[in-house]
């Protein structure tokens, strides 16, 4: 956007800066985005007495709105439970009759999958055999993350949110009977809502995602909103926290002033642009790319706020520098003391802004409109003082017009190209195939019959 281009300033003074030199108390951890328009409250008026309202075309819906009565919007505020550490789940109603699972909320991933079998660190599992309406599809899945994986039969069954929709909706689901470092101790959900898009879906992107059916089945418009209250709280305590998944519009008292949105920049993660990163109000002053290296997503599966390994490295130098401590409380059992641990970590292949991020703000994943959304939460406080907040907008004359690198090929489209090759040689070696097969007219001399022909020879050695 050249002169013009503004940006948004996502000053995050989270629950892992709680120690602090006493002069810089109050220099927050900056993470500039590249911005879109705001929306206020005032921009979408709340609907009044009358018939229930359609869906909105432009794909923003205040959570007021009863969406023609397949949704109940306000029942999903605090329908999620957990924290930071381990995660926030919600709770789920799968077959018939229902099985009642507590899903983990996870916008890095793309499958709906479920324990389908008994495990140590679990409390309950999926039976499909108790269920009626559960349909195998005949093929199994395999889901690799940054921590775990998992392999499941894929299926298909119905599946109720109590605290939101008023119906059921067929869905597909993968059963879990193998994983490895993917259920937890101390975890309290046993399953897995990804929500990103699906590009990603595991094995291709034409296996519809749970909120890609649910979009389509219960006319709700194509975004959610996530607020997760843990700000400042330990993570893996003996209690839980809440928070809110407002599947389909956005819960007006979740947040505080005005919704700012950066742009989406690619659809298979929520890609976003970071412009650059501040330390106690000092620029790491690194090429802005070297942030989205190879890409900045947000992810709330992920727990801290994780960094390409050259940007790691120059946060904890400006850390060292500046005297901060970007800290989080831990609990752990037996501990009559309290507990750190650094709230950053280094990242291979992404910048990634996780739960502890996340949970500073109310975040709007606005997928009709290709952004994401941050406001401020009435939730994100310690001691009654907020620990996020968001400034801008800002000029970007001196930062590159464009930070994110250029894409590698993402999996799909290797598969496609595989695919394509293959078809390809396959096609070459049918017609070699038809020419080895058709009859000789040329006219032979007599010959030995004991002599081997070269060429049939050929033929048979590469059949074995």
């Amino acid at each position: 956007m050249g002169a013009l281009a503004r940006a948004l300033l996502l000053p995050l003074l989270a629950q892992w800066l709680l120690r602090a030199a006493p002069a810089l108390a109050s220099a927050p951890f900056t993470l500039p985005l590249r911005v879109a328009s705001a929306t206020s409250r005032g921009a979408v008026p709340t609907p009044g007495p009358g018939p229930p309202a359609e869906p909105r075309a432009d794909g923003l819906a205040l959570a007021l709105e009863p969406a023609g009565g397949a949704a109940n919007f306000l029942a999903m505020v605090d329908n999620l439970q957990g924290d930071s550490g381990r995660g926030y789940y919600l709770e789920m109603q799968i077959g018939t009759p229902p099985q009642k699972l507590q899903i983990l909320v996870d916008t890095g991933s793309s499958n709906f999958a479920v324990a389908g079998a008994p495990h140590p660190y679990i409390d309950s599992y999926f039976d499909a055999e108790r269920s009626s309406t559960y349909r195998p599809k005949g093929f199994d899945v395999t889901v690799k993350y940054t921590q775990g994986s998992w392999t499941g039969f894929v299926g298909e069954d119905v599946v109720t949110i109590p605290k939101g929709f008023n119906s059921s909706f067929l869905v597909n689901i993968a059963t879990i009977f193998e994983s490895e470092n993917f259920f937890l101790p101390g975890i309290r959900w046993n399953g897995i809502l990804g929500l990103a898009y699906a590009t990603l879906a595991k094995p291709s992107s034409s296996l519809e995602t749970f909120f890609d059916s649910l979009v389509a089945q219960a006319k709700i418009p194509n975004i959610f909103s996530m607020q997760m209250c843990g700000a400042g709280l330990p993570v893996a305590g003996s209690g839980t926290n809440g928070g809110s998944l407002v599947l389909g519009g956005i819960e007006p008292t979740l947040y505080k002033g005005d919704i700012w949105y950066t742009p989406i920049k690619e659809e298979w993660y929520y890609q976003i642009e970071i412009l650059k990163l501040e330390i106690g109000g000092q620029s790491l002053n690194l090429d802005c790319r070297e942030y989205n290296a190879d890409k900045a997503i947000v992810d709330s599966g992920t727990t801290l706020l994780r960094l390409p390994q050259k940007v790691f490295d120059a946060v904890v130098e400006a850390v060292a520098r500046t005297s901060l401590l970007y800290i989080q409380p831990m609990m752990g059992a037996g501990l009559n003391y309290e507990c750190y641990r650094f709230g950053i970590s280094p990242s291979t292949n992404a910048l990634v802004i996780g739960a502890t991020v996340m949970e500073g703000f109310y975040v709007v994943f606005d997928r009709a409109r290709k952004r994401v959304g941050f406001a401020a939460s009435p939730c994100a406080e310690i001691a009654g003082a907020p620990v996020s907040e968001i400034s801008g907008p800002f000029s970007t004359e001196d930062i590159a017009s464009n930070c994110v690198p250029a894409l590698p090929l993402n999996e799909p489209i290797l598969w496609i190209v595989s695919y394509t090759l293959m078809s390809v040689c396959g096609l070459i070696l049918l017609v070699l195939i038809t020419l080895l097969l058709l009859p000789v007219r040329c006219r032979h001399h007599p010959r030995d019959p004991e002599v081997v022909n070269d060429e049939s020879s050929l033929v048979r050695h590469r059949w074995k």
